[in-house]
Order: C-alpha cells, then sequence, then structure tokens
C-alpha cells in the first residue's frame, strides 16, 4: 500500500536519523538545556533574523497549543480563531480541557477575515454586558490552514494591525509551516511571518523530525516562568537533546525548507492530475495537502492500493477525500496514484 494518509506516517529525514546516532553516546544536560538545544536555537534565531528571540522545544502540536494559549490567557479569557481552525476542529477540545474557551468566527477558504475579525470585537466591546462574557484574549490562526490554504501578506498585515488595536497576541501555529512557506504563490518568508506576528512554533513532527516544534516569541518576551508552564502541560522532554539534534539538524543548510519544498511539488503534481481527469477540488490548496471530491466507485478502486482520508460527504454519492504528501513522498508513488486515476 502506498500511505498519503498524512505528513506524520514514517520516521524521520535520514540526516536526523544519522545524527541520532553519531551522538547516541554523548552525555548531555536534560531538559533542553544541552549544547545541541543551544545550538538549534541560534540557528532557529538566525533563520528568523531575530537573535534576541526566545525559543523552545516542546514535544508536539497539542502540547504546543494548549501551553502557549494558555501561558497568554488570563483565567477570564479565550482565544478568536476561524472556524475551522485546529484548535476548535481538531484538538479535541484541549484548549477548552485548559480552562480557556475557543471563540470561533466565520472562515473563508480556512482563513479568518480581518474585516470581521474586528466587527466581532466591536460588537463585543458594544455590549454593556461583556462584563459577563469570556473576554477575548488572543488571536490564533494557522499557516497553511486546515483546509490547505495559505493567508497573503496583505490578510496577515490586516489581522495584525486588528490585534495591535486591540491589544492581542496573535499566535500562528506553524505544525506544517515549512509547507505552507514554500508553497506556490506564498508571498512571506520565515523573517517576514516572524515579524508579522508575536509567536509562532516551527512544526517538525509533521516536517522531518521524529516529534518535536519549535515555539517562537518574535514580537514579545516569552511569559514569566514559560519554562515551568511547558512542564505543567507535559510539554517538556526530559531527553531535550532529541529535540535540540533535530532542529539542528532540520536548521542546517535550509534543510527544513529544502524538504519542504520537494513535498510541496509532489502534491502540486497530483493536484494538476486530478484536475486533468476533471475531479472538482474542495479547495484551492497551494501546499501538501490535497483535498479532492471523489466518486464512491473511484474511492473503492483506489482504496485497493493507496491510503488516503475520506473527511465528509459531498451530496450522496462523493466524499471529500485528503491527500498529503511529506519530505519522504518518493516520486514514483506520486506516479503510481497519477497512473491509477
Amino acid at each position: 500500500m502506498i500511505s498519503f494518509e498524512s505528513d506524520y506516517n514514517n520516521g524521520c529525514h535520514e540526516a536526523i536519523l544519522k545524527r541520532l546516532m553519531d551522538t547516541n553516546d554523548e552525555r548531555t544536560t536534560g531538559y533542553g538545556l544541552d549544547d545541541f538545544c543551544n545550538a538549534a536555537r541560534d540557528k532557529v534565531r538566525a533563520a528568523c533574523e531575530m537573535p534576541d528571540a526566545d525559543v523552545f522545544f516542546l514535544v508536539g502540536g497539542t502540547q504546543t497549543n494548549a501551553t502557549v494559549i494558555d501561558s497568554l490567557l488570563r483565567g477570564y479569557q479565550g482565544v478568536l480563531t476561524a472556524d475551522t481552525g485546529h484548535i476548535n476542529v481538531h484538538e479535541s477540545g484541549a484548549i477548552e480541557f485548559g480552562g480557556h474557551k475557543v471563540l470561533a468566527l466565520p472562515s473563508h477558504d480556512g482563513r479568518m477575515d480581518a474585516n470581521e475579525l474586528r466587527s466581532w470585537l466591536e460588537a463585543f466591546y458594544a455590549d454593556l454586558a461583556y462584563e459577563h462574557m469570556v473576554f477575548p484574549g488572543m488571536v490564533y490562526i494557522t499557516f497553511p490552514t486546515e483546509t490547505g490554504t495559505i493567508y497573503s501578506r496583505t490578510e496577515l498585515e490586516a489581522i495584525r494591525d486588528v490585534c495591535h488595536q486591540y491589544e492581542l497576541p496573535l499566535f500562528i501555529d506553524g505544525a506544517r509551516l515549512g509547507y505552507g512557506l514554500m508553497a506556490e504563490g506564498c508571498e512571506i518568508d520565515l523573517p517576514q511571518l516572524a515579524r508579522l506576528c508575536d509567536v509562532f512554533y516551527l512544526g517538525g513532527t509533521k516536517c522531518g523530525a521524529l516529534c518535536g516544534e519549535a515555539v517562537v516569541f518574535s514580537g514579545m518576551k516569552a511569559p514569566a516562568h514559560f519554562f515551568t508552564t511547558v512542564k505543567q502541560h507535559g510539554a517538556l522532554l526530559a531527553k531535550g537533546r532529541l529535540l535540540g539534534v533535530q532542529f539542528d539538524t532540520l536548521m542546517e543548510g535550509g534543510l527544513y525548507f529544502k524538504i519542504a519544498r520537494h513535498a510541496v511539488e509532489q502534491a502540486i503534481r497530483l493536484r494538476d492530475a486530478f484536475v486533468a481527469k476533471g475531479y472538482k477540488m474542495y479547495s484551492d490548496s497551494p501546499t501538501n495537502q490535497q483535498f479532492v471530491i471523489l466518486p464512491h466507485d473511484v474511492i473503492k478502486r483506489l482504496e485497493r492500493d493507496f491510503v488516503f482520508e475520506q473527511w465528509f460527504p459531498v451530496g450522496s454519492d462523493a466524499m471529500n477525500c485528503r491527500f498529503v504528501t511529506s519530505w519522504a513522498t518518493r516520486p514514483e508513488d506520486v506516479t503510481a496514484l497519477i497512473n491509477a486515476l
């Protein structure tokens, strides 16, 4: 079976595996205080062009989202996101479990609209009973979105401006950040994205690493005792060197972006093949996630040789299906799927 199920369905990039083996017998301090993590932090800061940024390594995306959000909010505050935002649909209530309500706004191809964000905030503070309500405490977006789309520079700047007006931190979930930045038509690079938000993370789990995410406080300093908050949320790895070695390797020579570009290139081959065969795409995704509407008979035939996800019905005779490429996707596997179509 050839899998297009997800971008974390195998191990890690061979350069990381080799580095882990080469350094396996070295003795280091734990909890991310080792030389590997320090070197990785320096490389992340250099890639962001922010030498003073606070950088932390956490174990996974759910823990990262829950930890960052909890650290920035007071007990009476919630987090604003698009209704398709990851924390609203695919986080198993992790944010609410931590005591903070997710405040969902309408989405447009997965994206939040800055004007609707401003209107929501204006309406909130115009309500004379707002003291009885959950206060907006921050704004959360994903880059790329849950439907594989990306924000333009203008859209991000508009959201940032609203956040500044209302003194709300802007948090960008970058679990698939490499694939977003390497997407067709992406108008920003990593340093520009870092300057457009207050905190974001470079996703490792879905982009070449065994596990781990690199949180970067770019427009603000990390909240007081953030290290302790990370541990409270079960996001602190005792053998922190595992994360340090991985991100040090991914940042070396731009490997993170090279392997992300490969995934995007393979995804675009798939998209073009679906379109050429007359299938309708659910979203206009320029990233490694492709959503296509397939009839049930086509799904049944493809499932004999390929693994992919069926997300939800479209009418009575078709499904919205997700095909995901990754840093590890082989061109010949994409060719096999194209031939099967």
